[in-house]
Formats: structure tokens, sequence, C-alpha cells
């Protein structure tokens, strides 16, 4: 997508929806963190834009502010690649903990562009800015996009549970902001941590989940899934936990891994998938989905 198209997402008016190519006619395409490639990740402004393309369905990350408000936000801190204060400037360093602030104080930063040199900015220099965006509140975005689905990544650290509230707590909270949106339809709720979906399993056994994975975790079940490590395959895992949906990274991914998935019943929805030789090879293998910064390119193919 040229910058003239992505400027005209980002600003008022009726930007051109993308058509979506024969090759993804049955792919499930998710933007990640809004469209994280064209637009600021998990920002009102970068959704609505996506939205304004044609992206139905997100993957986006929350997390739980000091008084009890679930927020749209991948990061356990505020990240100083992202994020300015009141006054315009970049943070020095990382900032306090999500979990610390309260949502008034949280809001007073902007996170509406990249901090220029940063690794980040390297990594997606099509990113347009939306100066003045804020992080949003999980109800915000639900009641901004009442016909998309939503893939929400519960965010806890079993390895440091004080980064966060406890994993019953947070999925409590995120329950109460689904059920206040009538939005149970159209969400499913993942983690790697998967205290988080076994807890939403006994409270909620009409919510989709997703069971994340990635290669750090595989080999440490034991603090991540609560599972010893027998070595057994991934897929397997995840359909005894009662699937429905596997969310591994998709560099940790193969052919037969789909198969197996596929076999088992399961859909398999790889992130964060951005070149097009992979949308093809994984598309090609069997993948029910993918999640992708740049759902227009996914859209386009």
């Amino acid at each position: 997508m040229d910058q003239s198209a992505i400027h005209a997402v980002a600003q008022p008016g009726r930007p051109k929806r993308l058509k979506r190519g024969r090759a993804m006619a049955r792919i499930d395409i998710q933007g990640h963190r809004g469209a994280r490639g064209l637009f600021p990740e998990n920002t009102l402004e970068g959704f609505r834009a996506a939205a304004a393309l044609g992206v139905t369905a997100f993957e986006l990350d929350v997390a739980m502010t000091r008084d009890g408000i679930v927020v749209v936000t991948h990061d356990f801190a505020l990240n100083p690649d992202l994020t300015r204060d009141a006054d315009g400037l970049w943070l020095p360093a990382r900032g306090p903990l999500i979990h610390q602030l309260s949502l008034p104080a949280l809001q007073r930063y902007d996170v509406g562009r990249l901090r220029p040199g940063s690794p980040v900015a390297a990594l997606f220099p099509d990113q347009t800015p939306c100066d003045g965006a804020r992080i949003p509140t999980l109800a915000a975005v639900l009641a901004a996009l009442p016909d998309a689905r939503f893939t929400i990544e519960v965010k806890t650290d079993p390895r440091h549970p004080e980064w966060t509230a406890p994993p019953d707590v947070l999925a409590d909270a995120v329950l109460a902001v689904i059920d206040a949106a009538a939005a149970a339809g159209r969400v499913t709720i993942e983690a790697f941590d998967w205290r988080v979906q076994r807890h939403v399993r006994r409270r909620r056994p009409d919510i989709r989940l997703a069971w994340l994975t990635r290669a750090e975790t595989v080999r440490d079940p034991a603090v991540w899934w609560q599972l010893a490590n027998t070595g057994e395959p991934v897929p397997a895992r995840v359909a005894a936990e009662g699937g429905p949906i596997w969310a591994p990274g998709h560099a940790d991914l193969t052919a037969a891994d789909v198969r197996a998935a596929t076999r088992l019943g399961l859909a398999v929805l790889p992130w964060t998938v951005n070149r097009p030789d992979d949308m093809r090879r994984l598309v090609g293998w069997g993948v029910t989905g993918l999640i992708t910064d740049r759902p227009d390119i996914a859209l386009a193919l």
C-alpha cells in the first residue's frame, strides 16, 4: 500500500476498501494489534483505520489498570519506543507497569507514533502516525467496532506475577467487559499462560478459546501450561485441553504440525505473518487463518 492510501485512511473521508484476493477467500485474516504495520498499535485510531480498509477481525492484547479497568495494550509497562508524556517528550526508559497506573494517569500518555530511530520504527516504516492517540479501554474498542471479531490475548506471565493482576482476576474482568458489550459471540480469548483459558472454560464454556504457543513455552510447559514435559506433540496438548484453536508462532510451525492439528479437529491460526511468501506457504499447508501486521498485503493475495 502506498503512503497516499495509508494517509487517506488515517484522515476523515471515505478510504477505498481493499478487495480480498482469491487465495485468501476462505482464510481468517486478523489484523495484529489493529494493523501495526500501517497504524499505531492497539489504538482506536488504528482499529478504525484498519476497519475502513475492510479488515473485519483483529487480534489485540489486554491488561488491567490499578483501578480495575481493562485496557488494550501489548506491553506490561509503558514502552519508551511508543510512548510520549504529557509534554510530548519520549520516555527515557521503560515506564511504569500498566498495573500500577490508574486509567486517568495512563491516558495522559500519547502512543500515536513510533520513536524515530527505534528498532520498531525501522520494522514498520509505513506506519502512519496518529498523534494524540491514547491507550484505549477494551470496552471502547468493542463499542467502536460493533461488527468486528476480536481475538483477545490476556497478558500474564507466570514467571513475573507481580507484573499483572492474577490470571483469574484479569480473565474475569475481561469477561465482564465482553458481557457488558454483549460481545460473547464475536470474541475468542487466548493466552500463553494456559491458566487463563482453563479459568475461562470453567466460568464460561460458551467463549471460544485459542491456545497460544511459542518456542519458549513449548520448552517450559511446567511454567506456562502447568504440565509435565512429556514431549507430547503440541497439537495433541491443545486438543487435550479442548481446543478449538491453536495459535502458534509461524516460525515454529511445520506442514506436519498443521496436518496433525487438522486431524485432531483444531483450527490453526499462526502469528505474526507479514511476508507474502510466508502467507502463501502457510495457506498452502492448510492453516485456518493468519494474524498479521499487514492485513492489507494478506487481503490482496
